[in-house]
C-alpha cells in the first residue's frame, strides 16, 4: 500500500491527536486542522491525497469543507466522520463527491481498510494515466517509422484530419500498417483518453458479426445466455476501428449505415435504441468501387465511410523506408531476445531491398525477428534470411508491379522462368518444349544458349 498525505479536520483535540498518532505509526504524512477554514488553508498550501473531516463543526461544516476541497483539487479524496444518528447527512455528502463515511466512534480497522482502498484507487489511476501516456507516445504520428515522401504525405493528411469528427477510410494492402495509422489518428484526437476499440469483421461469421458490433439481449438467439453490449457501446465517446469493412455482408451494412446516420444502436432482440457517440475509422484492402458496381457494397455506406480517404502505400512503393525499418526491428527484437545484434551486412540488405514484400511491413518485421533469433554473429547476414527467399526474389523480379529492376533484367528473368517451366513439363525434351511454346527447336536452343541455359536437360 502506498503511504498517503492525509489531512485530519476535527474541532475535538483528543480525536485529532489520537488519529494523528495512529496514522503516523503507519507511515502516512499527516496534517491537522481544528476547523474547516484552517483545513482549506492547508489544502491550498500542501499536496494532499485524502481529507478525513468531521461533519459537525463550527464556521464550516463537512459539506462546506468538501465543496471547498473539490474547488481546489477535484482529485483529493474525502471521508466524512459523523455521529451515528447522522448517517443520512453523510450519505448526502457522499452524493456531493465524498469517497465514503465513517460513523463515530471510529473503528480503526475500518479506517485502515478505507485508507487502503483509497491508496489502491490512486495507484490504479496513476498506472492507468501512465499507460495512456505510453500508448499516446507509442502511437503518435512521430512514432511511425518512415522517411518516404509517399508515406509522409499520408501521415500529414492523417494528422490534419485527426482533430475533426470525420469518418476515415484507410485503404492499403495487408500488412501495410492500417491499424497503426488508425491508432495514431485516435491518439492525436480529442478522444485520446476515451476507448479505442478494434473489430476485425473478416474473422467473424455473419451472425456473430452483428452481435459483436451491436450487442444482444439475453435469449435473443440460441447461445445468447447473457445480455452483452456491442463494440459500438464499448467505444462510446471514443473510436471504433472496423478492420476489413469490405467483408461486411449487406444486411449488416444497412444497420451500420443507420448507426452512422443517427448515432444510435439497437441490440439484437431489443426494441430499444441507445445513443452512442463514436468516431468510425474503417479499413480495407478491397476495391470498394468495384464491389459497388457488383452490388456487393452499398454506395450510400461507402460515401458515409469515405469522408476522408487515407491510401497507405505498399512497402515496394516506399523502398527507401526499408533500411530504417530494418534498423528499428533489429533494435526491437534484440531487446526482446536479450541479444546484441548491431546491424545487417550489405549483401543481406541488398537481398531485402530487391525483394517485393507481398506481406509488406508485417512480412519484413517477421523476417527480421527470425534473423535476430537465428543470427550466430552480431551482424545479420544472408544465411539468417528465410531459405525460400532466393526463389521468391527471382519471382519478384518478374512482377510487373516491381520496378526496382530494369527492363532487360525483368525480361531476362521472365524468359528464363518461361523456358524452365516448358522444359520441366516436357521432362527436358527440347523438341517437346519448343512445341509447347509454339516456337522452333532451333529458336529454343538459341534462347537457351543466350540465357546461359544451354546445358539444361
Amino acid at each position: 500500500m502506498k503511504n498517503l498525505s492525509i489531512l485530519l479536520i476535527d474541532d475535538e483535540t483528543s480525536q485529532l491527536e489520537s488519529l494523528n498518532r495512529f496514522l503516523n505509526k503507519r507511515g502516512h504524512t499527516v496534517y491537522t486542522a481544528k476547523n474547516g477554514k484552517l483545513g482549506a488553508d492547508v489544502i491550498a498550501k500542501n499536496y494532499i491525497d485524502l481529507v478525513i473531516s468531521d461533519f459537525r463543526m463550527p464556521e464550516m461544516n463537512g459539506l462546506e469543507v468538501l465543496k471547498e476541497t473539490k474547488k481546489i483539487n477535484p482529485e483529493i479524496d474525502f471521508i466524512i466522520v459523523t455521529a451515528f444518528g447522522n448517517v443520512e447527512d453523510a450519505v448526502g455528502i457522499m452524493k456531493a463527491g465524498a469517497y465514503d463515511y465513517l460513523s463515530k466512534p471510529i473503528d480503526l480497522d475500518e479506517l485502515e481498510n478505507l485508507i487502503k482502498r483509497v491508496s489502491e484507487k490512486k495507484m490504479l489511476l496513476f498506472e492507468n494515466a501512465l499507460l495512456k501516456n505510453q500508448l499516446q507516445d507509442k502511437f503518435r504520428f512521430e512514432s511511425i517509422i518512415s522517411q518516404s515522401g509517399k508515406m509522409e504525405n499520408v501521415l500529414n493528411l492523417a494528422g490534419r484530419v485527426a482533430s475533426s469528427k470525420a469518418t476515415v477510410l484507410i485503404r492499403g494492402e495487408s500488412g501495410t500498417g492500417k491499424e497503426l495509422v488508425a491508432k495514431a489518428v485516435h491518439f492525436a484526437s480529442q478522444r485520446k483518453n476515451k476507448p479505442f476499440v478494434t473489430v476485425n469483421v473478416a474473422a467473424l461469421s455473419e451472425n456473430l458479426m452483428e452481435s459483436e458490433l451491436f450487442g444482444h439481449v439475453k435469449g435473443s438467439f440460441t447461445g445468447a445466455l447473457d445480455t452483452r453490449i456491442g463494440r459500438f457501446e464499448e467505444a462510446d465517446g471514443g473510436t471504433l476501428f472496423i478492420d476489413e469493412v469490405g467483408d461486411i455482408p449487406q444486411n449488416v451494412q444497412v444497420k451500420l449505415l443507420r448507426v452512422i446516420q443517427f448515432g444510435e444502436v439497437q441490440n439484437i432482440g431489443s426494441n430499444q435504441t441507445k445513443k452512442v457517440d463514436v468516431r468510425i475509422i474503417a479499413a480495407t484492402h478491397r476495391k470498394l468501387e468495384d464491389m459497388i458496381s457488383n452490388n456487393e457494397f452499398r454506395e450510400d455506406l461507402y460515401y458515409r465511410l469515405n469522408v476522408v480517404s487515407l491510401n497507405i502505400p505498399s512497402l515496394r512503393e516506399r523502398k527507401d523506408d526499408i533500411p530504417i525499418l530494418i534498423d528499428h526491428f533489429i533494435r526491437k527484437y534484440s531487446r526482446a531476445n536479450e541479444k546484441e545484434i548491431k546491424g545487417i551486412n550489405n549483401q543481406a540488405l541488398d537481398t531485402l531491398m530487391k525483394y517485393n514484400f507481398p506481406g509488406n511491413v508485417r512480412e519484413l518485421e517477421n523476417m527480421i525477428e527470425r534473423a535476430v533469433i537465428l543470427a550466430r554473429e552480431n551482424i545479420i547476414n544472408e544465411d539468417d534470411l528465410p531459405p525460400q527467399m532466393e526463389a521468391t526474389l527471382q519471382r519478384s523480379v518478374t512482377d510487373p508491379h516491381n520496378l526496382n529492376s530494369n527492363y532487360e533484367e525483368k525480361m531476362k528473368a521472365f524468359e528464363t522462368e518461361l523456358l524452365n517451366e516448358a522444359l520441366s513439363r516436357s521432362g527436358g525434351n527440347q523438341s517437346a518444349a519448343a512445341r509447347e511454346l509454339d516456337i522452333t527447336e532451333r529458336h529454343l536452343r538459341s534462347r537457351l544458349e543466350r540465357l546461359g541455359l544451354k546445358n539444361k536437360k
